[in-house]
C-alpha cells in the first residue's frame, strides 16, 4: 500500500467539493489541498497564464511526495493539463474525462449541455471527448462566467435573486435544446446545484466532476483498501485564510478552522 498523500489543486474554493467525494469514497487516504484564492479565477485567463499557475501549483504539490495530484480545476484540466501532462512521472488526472464518460453513460436521448467557465467551454475539451463516442451525441455548451465569484461570494442559495437571473441567462440556451444531462464543468458548480436543477427540471441529470474524479482515484492501483487509519489532511491557500477557513465548511460539510496555512505560491 502506497501511504503517501493525494495532492489536489484549484483556483479557489471549488476543488473542496472534489476532495468532500475522496473523503468518502478513500476515507483513510491522506490529502494536501491547495487552494489557489489569491488569484481565483482561472477561468478569465490567457491559456498561457493558465498554465503557468497549473505548473507552479503541481509544483509545490510535488512537495510533499504526492504520489498522485488531482487537477481539480474545471479550466486547469482543459486548457493546461492535455498540454503538461506528460512532462511529469507520477499521475496526475483532471476532472474532464470522467465527467464527459459518465454523461454519456447516463443520457437517455443523447443530448448532453455542458457548462463551464469561458476559458473551459472556448477550450472544447468536454466536447472532443464526447464527439469521439461512436453514439453521435449531441451537445450544447454554456460559458456561465459569474457562476465562480457568486459561490466565492456564498450567493448560492437557491432563492438568491443574483444567482436565480444569472442560471436564467446562462441555461436557457442549453435548457431549449432539450438536454436530459449536464455536465456541471467547473468543481465549484455543485454547491449551487441545488439552484441549477431547479431551473433545468427533474429530469436532467446533473454530473458532478469532482465525484466522477473521485471515483476513478478509486480505481487507480496505488488506492487499494488498507486497514484503518485516521487520516491526515493539510490545506493551503495563497490569501486570507481566515476567509478560507470560513468558507471551506460549506464545501466539506466539516470544520478546517486551524489546518490552513498561507503560502507565496508566487515563489514556487
Amino acid at each position: 500500500m502506497d501511504n503517501r498523500p493525494i495532492g489536489v489543486f484549484d483556483s479557489g474554493l471549488g476543488g473542496l467539493t472534489a476532495v468532500r467525494e475522496i473523503m468518502k469514497l478513500l476515507p483513510n487516504e491522506d490529502i494536501v489541498y491547495f487552494g489557489d484564492t489569491g488569484r481565483v479565477p482561472y477561468g478569465s485567463r490567457s491559456k498561457q497564464t493558465i498554465t503557468k499557475y497549473t505548473r507552479q501549483d503541481i509544483r509545490f504539490l510535488t512537495k510533499f511526495d504526492c504520489k498522485t495530484i488531482l487537477v481539480a480545476c474545471g479550466t486547469a484540466s482543459s486548457v493546461a493539463l492535455p498540454q503538461i501532462k506528460g512532462d511529469y512521472d507520477f499521475p496526475i488526472i483532471g476532472v474532464v474525462e470522467g465527467a464527459a464518460n459518465r454523461a454519456c453513460q447516463v443520457t437517455r436521448n443523447g443530448k448532453i449541455g455542458i457548462i463551464g467557465t469561458n476559458a473551459t467551454i472556448k477550450s472544447g475539451s468536454y466536447v472532443r471527448l464526447i464527439s469521439t463516442r461512436p453514439e453521435g451525441f449531441f451537445t450544447a455548451c454554456a460559458a456561465c462566467p459569474l457562476f465562480v465569484p457568486l459561490v466565492e461570494n456564498s450567493r448560492i442559495s437557491v432563492e438568491d435573486k443574483i444567482l436565480k437571473l444569472a442560471i436564467e441567462e446562462y441555461l436557457t440556451p442549453v435548457k431549449n435544446a432539450g438536454v436530459d444531462t449536464l455536465i456541471l464543468g467547473c468543481t465549484h458548480y455543485p454547491i449551487i446545484a441545488e439552484a441549477i436543477s431547479a431551473f433545468m427540471g427533474d429530469n436532467v441529470t446533473l454530473i458532478s466532476p469532482g465525484l466522477e474524479a473521485a471515483r476513478i482515484l478509486k480505481e487507480m492501483p496505488s488506492f487499494t483498501p488498507c486497514e484503518e487509519k485516521a487520516a491526515k489532511h493539510r490545506f493551503f491557500v495563497s490569501d486570507d485564510v481566515d476567509l478560507f477557513s470560513e468558507q471551506a465548511s460549506l464545501f466539506l460539510g466539516q470544520s478546517v478552522e486551524g489546518e490552513v496555512e498561507l503560502i507565496n505560491i508566487e515563489e514556487i
